[in-house]
């Protein structure tokens, strides 16, 4: 039988709860983050850059790229590598400089 790792490191991170990322329900675990979240249910791409509209997701994991920048809950510009994921928390792809539909 295959061990996972929290398996191997024994971790007990409680109840599984859901976010949403584009509409589509993601299942996430107390003390990830919302990429760590988005990486686990197959989600690789969150953002697409400027110019070109080229995809991206996570990159150092560690809040230095900003490569990983998502719109959490209607806040964009968001590092997805450093937001825990709370229940109920609503993800949504960040087009460009993510401020495409607020009032500046």
């Amino acid at each position: 039988m295959a061990r996972t790792p929290a398996d191997l490191v024994r971790a007990d991170p409680g109840p599984p709860f859901e976010i949403t990322f584009d509409g589509r329900t993601v299942t996430a675990l107390p003390g990830q983050s919302v990429a760590a979240a988005l990486w686990a249910a197959g989600i690789l791409a969150w953002r697409t850059t400027r110019h070109g509209g080229r995809p991206r997701g996570a990159f150092c994991g560690i809040g230095q790229c900003y490569d990983c920048l998502a719109t959490v809950n209607g806040t964009p510009n968001r590092r997805a590598c450093l937001v825990p994921a709370r229940p109920g928390d609503a993800i949504t792809t960040q087009e460009g400089h993510g401020r495409a539909g607020l009032a500046v």
